[in-house]
């Protein structure tokens, strides 16, 4: 078995039941064996989805499946209101292999929705493992009925086992909230480890809730808080062909639709859900042992404090010299000479947490190399940078650089 992150949680949460959302997940074969590798999520009529996915421009055919499916006002067979399902493998992306590769999407949620008897544009897949290599997606379509038979509403843990690939454990989070006249619950799932970069979603997430709120709104709530999670971590800059983010609202709960005061109380939380599991991500990145938040203030604009926090996040000289739990300072000096950002060298400041490491082009006369060192010694860290040049911020989550993330990707076909 993998050694588990040392950054991981001490268990898998306590996840509240969604009504209207069942789970379940099997071992198809598809690359693990001994594993569950495939999971199901039927979700019950009048749901309504809404997500967010990779820009990549080889993107695999799930992706481009979905896309497509989120575009249509009233899917076909939908119009008095039909359910939905989430169907994902791990262990082969599907990507980058031609029509083969949409073939195996259609054939997939063709069967899911034979399955479940709902239209096949209400299924949404997603594949993630290695890319380049045709899905087997026999595996997948004949173990859908046993898949059917064992939905459950307590299934949710079992389904974020399944969609594992490097990850060294499962990720769960959760939030509950007093709407009008009940409580609402939204539990989401994510799998994530390596090739995790800004572009959208950077894993596979899937947020579950029983509010009821229109599409259109779920889509809202989503694009604006994308920026301050699941775009603001990286693990080792690398873009994935299949990142994708699905929330699906079933409408169960007895609270009235989601309006007013409690859509703004609705959205923190769902954003409160989508920034824990990307955390989660990052905390189980490949080979990790640091956290690392990474905040810049002072610069001239958002965009160019977003330059220099990502270019000493992906460094991976500041990333190697976390791991070894060096203090080289330079190495963010450099990092943020680098970015293009406007830099100013007589007024940034730079601190490892509460320390002042440097400030007017040069060491801080107060620094102490030991100080630093000790600091670097704690599992989750905060490097700071202030620019001195205006009022831009971003703040973005990375992990260190050991020699634990080569094993692992130089062994990953193998």
């Amino acid at each position: 078995m993998k050694p588990v992150s040392p950054l991981a949680p001490e268990a898998f949460p306590d996840l509240p039941l969604i009504a209207g959302a069942e789970f379940a997940a099997i071992s198809a074969g598809i690359k693990y064996q001994g594993r569950k590798d495939v999971m199901l999520v039927s979700l019950s009529p009048g749901t309504v989805v809404a997500g967010a996915f990779t820009r990549s421009t080889t993107r695999s055919g799930c992706v481009r499946d979905c896309q497509s499916k989120l575009t249509l006002k009233a899917p076909p067979g939908t119009e008095a209101g039909t359910g939905a399902a989430i169907v994902v493998n791990s262990g082969n992306s599907n990507a980058f292999t031609g029509k083969i590769g949409d073939e195996a999407v259609a054939a997939v949620t063709g069967g899911v929705a034979e399955a479940l008897g709902i239209p096949a544009a209400r299924v949404f897949s997603s594949s993630t493992g290695v890319i380049g290599e045709p899905l087997p997606h026999g595996k997948i379509t004949s173990v859908l009925p046993a898949l059917a038979a064992g939905l459950s509403e307590a299934g949710i843990q079992m389904a974020a086992e399944a969609i594992m690939t490097t990850d060294t454990f499962p990720k769960g989070a959760a939030a509950t909230l007093q709407g009008d006249g009940g409580m609402i619950r939204i539990a989401g799932i994510a799998k994530g480890s390596g090739m995790i970069a800004p572009d959208m979603a950077t894993m596979l997430v899937y947020i579950f809730t029983d509010a009821k709120i229109g599409q259109a709104s779920l889509q809202k709530m989503i694009d604006r808080n994308l920026g301050a999670t699941f775009n603001s971590i990286t693990v080792d800059s690398d873009t994935s062909t299949s990142d994708t983010l699905l929330v699906a609202a079933t409408g169960r709960s007895p609270a009235a639709e989601v309006k007013g005061t409690v859509a703004k109380a609705f959205e923190t939380a769902l954003a409160g859900v989508m920034r824990d599991l990307a955390l989660q991500v990052v905390r189980d990145g490949e080979g990790a042992t640091k956290l690392v938040e990474v905040r810049v203030t002072g610069a001239a604009s958002d965009e160019d404090a977003a330059k220099v926090a990502f270019s000493i996040a992906n460094s991976p000289l500041v990333k190697t010299a976390v791991a070894g739990e060096d203090p080289n300072w330079g190495r963010i000096v450099a990092a943020i000479g680098k970015s293009g950002a406007l830099a100013d060298r007589d007024k940034l400041t730079i601190r490892f947490g509460d320390i002042l490491v440097a400030e007017n082009g040069w060491r801080a006369e107060s620094y102490a190399e030991e100080a630093g060192a000790a600091y670097m010694q704690q599992a989750e860290l905060v490097i700071a940078v202030d620019l001195g040049l205006g009022k831009g911020r971003r703040t973005v989550w990375t992990c260190d650089l050991t020699a634990r993330y080569v094993e692992i990707n130089a062994d990953y076909r193998s």
